[in-house]
């Protein structure tokens, strides 16, 4: 079985926070390739989250039920694995720096499938594509990489926010308030709207969707009304919490991280030397 992807960060959301999502959402921890019974890689992934009809003489149910036998033969299907090493201190990222792991001198970085990968949008790349959450065409990688753009905006914003100094907060907030309600939302739900599907692209589940969503609960943490106007991404949101896979990240007890507080935020200025 290949080494679990290891994940270097602090312990808190800020950049990381996304890529925990994807491998939460990836969901499945698997053996030997020879264990997938004659299916493909993506047709586990989209029988797994619903999005493929059953055929090869299995039920979805059966085929489900088939995944969890536990023999030489078979493969298990569980929440995805991931190890977490936590930077406590500056001298934590100092040591990363100075041996190597860090091609840009920063964190996120991931180790995955033997390479130490840095830089968010390469990290989330590579998850959404080796797990088949990343289109099936040019085309629908196009529209996916243009959404999740635009979820990036938002988040950017909020991260900035959250380590603004306190008498500028109350602005940057209504002015993020005002672009959620006003510019971001709307943009999505008109996607929704416009070709009547259960996801944002190609009608199966994307990194869009699962990045968006990230998005929405965390627009649900600042103000519950913003989403009172756009019922198509309540059900959105909805509709991917219910994943087993997700639905398990949301539990208590996961590595989905509560939102920054007073000491998190202490411990990130004193790891990143921010004043």
């Amino acid at each position: 079985m290949a080494a679990k992807p290891k994940l270097y960060y602090f312990d808190g959301r800020g950049r990381m926070e996304p890529i925990r999502w994807l491998l939460a959402a990836a969901g499945v921890e698997i053996g030997a390739p020879a264990s997938l019974g004659g299916f493909s890689w993506g047709e586990v992934m989209d029988r797994l989250r619903g999005s493929h009809p059953p055929d090869r003489g299995h039920s979805s149910v059966n085929f489900c039920n088939a995944m969890e036998r536990k023999n030489k033969n078979s493969f298990t299907v569980s929440a995805f694995q991931f190890e977490e090493e936590f930077l406590e201190t500056s001298k934590d990222l100092e040591k990363l720096r100075n041996d190597g792991s860090l091609m840009f001198q920063q964190v996120p970085m991931v180790e995955i499938d033997g390479m130490k990968l840095v830089q968010c949008r390469a990290i989330l790349n590579y998850i959404a594509a080796k797990y088949n959450l990343y289109g099936k065409d040019i085309k629908e990688r196009a529209l996916i990489d243009m959404y999740v753009e635009g979820v990036a905006d938002l988040n950017e914003m909020y991260l900035f926010w959250s380590i603004s100094p306190p008498n500028e907060q109350a602005a940057k907030m209504t002015q993020m308030k005002d672009k959620i309600a006003n510019r971001y939302l709307p943009a999505f739900e008109k996607v929704l709207k416009s070709h009547g599907q259960d996801y944002l692209v190609g009608n199966r589940l994307s990194r869009a969707d699962i990045h968006l969503v990230e998005l929405l609960y965390l627009v649900e943490e600042l103000d519950p009304n913003l989403l009172a106007n756009f019922p198509l991404l309540k059900a959105l949101k909805a509709r991917i919490s219910n994943l087993p896979t997700v639905k398990k990240f949301l539990q208590p007890g996961s590595p989905r991280k509560p939102p920054m507080d007073e000491k998190c935020l202490a411990k990130v200025k004193e790891i990143f030397q921010l004043k």
